[in-house]
């Protein structure tokens, strides 16, 4: 990278703003895994869903379903549905009534 063509400070152009992001598809292979995990959390469990396809859209409006099945907080990261603590059962009950293959993933 030239030193001419980097921006450092401008006082003629306002705020610089990103680019909005495009709404992504993510592609999911038929069973869907629902995982326990702690890695990276200070000892605080989540419960991850992985496998859905959908949009980013589609899997939000998924993911309010889940927390307010299960009374608790949540997010969208990657395609993959984190819920916090150890909600695997109400999780896999509320999909299988949706008709989607569920597998219970890790320990």
């Amino acid at each position: 990278m030239s030193k001419e063509n980097r921006l450092v400070y401008s006082t003629d152009k306002g705020r610089v703003k990103e680019e909005p992001k495009l709404a992504e598809r993510h592609e999911g292979d038929g069973i869907v895994r629902i995982q326990r995990e702690t890695k990276g959390r200070k000892g605080k469990g989540v419960t991850c869903v992985r496998g859905l396809a959908g949009t980013d859209s589609e899997l939000k409006l998924l993911l309010a379903e889940m927390k307010k099945r299960c009374g608790c907080g949540g997010t969208l990261k990657d395609g993959i549905i984190e819920i916090q603590g150890d909600k695997r059962e109400e999780i896999k009950a509320l999909l299988e009534a949706r008709d989607f293959k569920v597998k219970l993933a890790g320990g």
